[in-house]
């Protein structure tokens, strides 16, 4: 039985690391969109990162990246930048592999 317990620890700690993992990404991603919307309305360096931490806390509000990409459409749309959820889901594509990128250099 030993040998199947240390199989079924190891696959619970391999489970928690991808999750621990994928939330940092997610995170990361959503930061990086904070930063991005923020340049299309023309913030300031501090209003850009304090932003960026409210975009970071909107995708708590529910599962999946709808949450994220209403708060950016909105705040987006408000400030007057032309921008269609289709180019909000796009940036956001390709800010999750340069979030990717980015802690996977950290893990190195």
């Amino acid at each position: 039985m030993s040998q199947f317990d240390d199989r079924e620890r190891a696959f619970e700690a391999k489970f928690a690391h991808d999750e621990e993992m994928n939330f940092r990404i997610v995170a990361r991603r959503n930061r990086l969109m904070g930063e991005w919307a923020a340049r299309q309305m023309g913030l300031s360096d501090e209003e850009t990162a304090s932003y960026a931490k409210d975009v970071v806390r909107s995708d708590f509000e529910s599962a999946g990246d709808d949450d994220v990409v209403r708060k950016l459409l909105g705040d987006l749309t408000s400030a007057g930048v032309d921008l269609e959820e289709a180019q909000i889901r796009e940036a956001m594509g390709h800010k999750m592999v340069e979030a990717k990128r980015q802690i996977m250099q950290e893990q190195a």
